[in-house]
C-alpha cells in the first residue's frame, strides 16, 4: 500500500493484527504495532482488544477491563510530580497548585528547594549522578510524571542512563498513569526553512538534539513498557516574565553563546510559558499515549525583529531611560534558513488556543507588568 502512495489506517491494522493473532504470531503482532506508531497511526482500542484476545482470551480481557476502571480511578489522583522544576516546572506547578493538585518536584540546591517550599510545593534536591532514590521513590505513588531535565551530551538522558533499573522496579506497581517528557524542536535540524511537523524526519546536527532524540525513544519505551501514556512536547525557544527580550534590555544582560547563535537564523520557533502549561495540561487530559506535539506559537520570527519590537516597546514605556541598541546584530541578509515548526497537531488534536500566538502578544504583557517585578527583585 505505502508504495502505491496510499497512506494506510488504523482499520487496515486492526484486520492484519486479527489475522496474526489468530495465528499466534506473536512477534508479527509487534511489528504491526512498531509500524502503527512509525507511520502516525496510533494503535487505538480496538487493536489493544484484538491483541489481548489473541494472545490471553477473553476471560482474559474481562479481568483486564476490571483492572482499566481501576486504573481510571488511580488516575483520579490529581498528584503530579515534576523531575527538574525550572522556569517551565514552576510555571507549571503553580498552575497545577491552584487547580487543587498536589505538586512533588525535583530541584539541585537547598536554597531553591527552601524557596519552592514556601510556595506550597513538595520538595526534593535530586542530582542525577547522585543517590536519587529518595526523590525517585516518590514517584510510585503519584498519577503523573513530568520530566524537564535537559539530556547530557555524552551521557543520555541522567534519569534514565543513571536509574532506569531502579525506575522500573519502583514503576512496575505505581499509581502512575501518564508520563510526559519535555523535548526541543532542535530535534528536526536545519531544514532550510521549510516547515516541519510531527511526522517530519528529524535530522539532528548538535549532539543536543542527538541526546534529546534519544532521550525520547527512552522515556516512550519505558512508558510503553510500564502501560504508561506517554506524551513528548517539543518545545520552542522558551520565553515568559523574567526570561524575555525585554528583560534582556532592562537588566543590560549578556546574551549567552546559545541566544546568539540564534541570531543567525532566519527562522526561530518560540513558546510563552504559559502556553507551554496549558499544552502539558490538554495533552494530560486526552491521554493519546505515543503522541508527539510540537508546542511552539505561531510566528517563527527571527531573533533581531524580536529584540527591536522589545527595545521599542520599552523606548514608549520608559522614554530614553533605557538608551542601549538592541540586543539582536546579525543583519537579515546574513540569516540562514533553519526551519519553520507548524502547531496545526497541537491546535487541532489537543484543542489549545494559544494565549500569545505571537511574540508580539506576549511581550506586550511582559512589558506591561515588567516594572513591579524588577522592583521587587532589585533591579529597578
Amino acid at each position: 500500500m505505502v508504495a502505491s502512495g496510499i497512506q494506510p489506517r488504523a482499520i487496515t491494522y486492526n484486520m492484519l493484527i486479527r489475522g496474526v493473532c489468530k495465528k499466534h504470531m506473536v512477534k508479527e503482532v509487534d511489528k504491526l504495532l512498531d509500524e502503527m506508531v512509525r507511520m502516525g497511526c496510533t494503535p487505538d482500542s480496538i487493536a489493544y482488544t484484538l491483541v489481548i484476545e489473541g494472545q490471553f482470551g477473553r476471560s482474559f480481557l474481562s479481568s483486564y477491563q476490571d483492572e482499566s476502571k481501576k486504573s481510571e480511578t488511580m488516575c483520579d489522583n490529581k498528584s503530579m510530580f515534576i523531575l527538574g522544576m525550572g522556569f517551565v516546572g514552576t510555571c507549571f506547578a503553580h498552575q497545577l497548585k491552584s487547580n487543587g493538585w498536589e505538586v512533588f518536584g525535583t530541584c539541585t540546591n537547598e536554597n531553591k528547594k527552601n524557596k519552592l517550599e514556601q510556595m506550597g510545593f513538595n520538595m526534593f534536591t535530586f542530582e542525577a549522578d547522585k543517590d536519587g532514590q529518595e526523590a525517585l521513590s516518590a514517584i510510585q505513588d503519584m498519577s503523573h510524571l513530568l520530566i524537564s531535565i535537559p539530556p547530557v551530551v555524552g551521557l543520555g538522558d541522567p534519569v534514565l542512563s543513571l536509574h532506569q533499573d531502579f525506575l522500573r522496579i519502583i514503576l512496575r506497581d505505581s499509581k502512575l498513569c501518564w508520563l510526559g517528557y519535555l523535548s526541543s524542536t532542535s530535534v528536526y535540524g536545519d531544514c532550510g526553512g521549510a516547515w516541519v511537523d510531527e511526522e517530519s524526519p528529524t535530522k539532528p546536527s548538535k549532539s543536543s538534539a542527538l541526546a534529546r532524540l534519544a532521550a525520547e525513544k527512552d522515556w516512550l519505551d519505558l512508558g510503553r513498557d510500564l502501560c504508561v501514556c506517554v506524551n513528548i512536547l517539543r518545545l520552542g525557544g522558551i520565553y515568559g516574565p523574567g526570561r524575555s527580550a525585554v528583560d534582556t534590555i532592562i537588566k543590560r544582560k549578556s546574551l549567552s553563546n546559545d541566544h546568539r547563535t540564534r541570531e543567525s537564523k532566519r527562522y526561530t520557533a518560540r513558546v510563552h510559558v504559559a502556553d507551554i502549561s496549558q499544552a502539558i495540561k490538554a495533552s494530560m487530559d486526552l491521554s493519546s499515549s505515543g503522541k508527539i506535539y510540537n508546542v511552539v506559537d505561531d510566528d517563527p520570527a527571527p531573533r533581531e525583529e524580536v529584540f527591536s519590537f522589545a527595545y521599542n516597546l520599552i523606548e514608549q514605556k520608559w522614554p530614553g531611560k533605557f538608551t542601549q541598541a538592541p540586543m539582536g546584530s546579525a543583519p537579515f541578509k546574513h540569516l540562514v534558513g533553519e526551519k519553520r515548526v507548524s502547531n496545526n497537531r497541537l491546535k487541532e488534536e489537543l484543542g489549545v488556543n494559544l494565549i500569545y500566538p505571537s511574540y508580539k502578544l506576549g511581550l506586550q504583557s511582559i512589558v506591561e507588568t515588567i516594572k513591579t517585578r524588577l522592583i521587587s527583585h532589585g533591579f529597578w
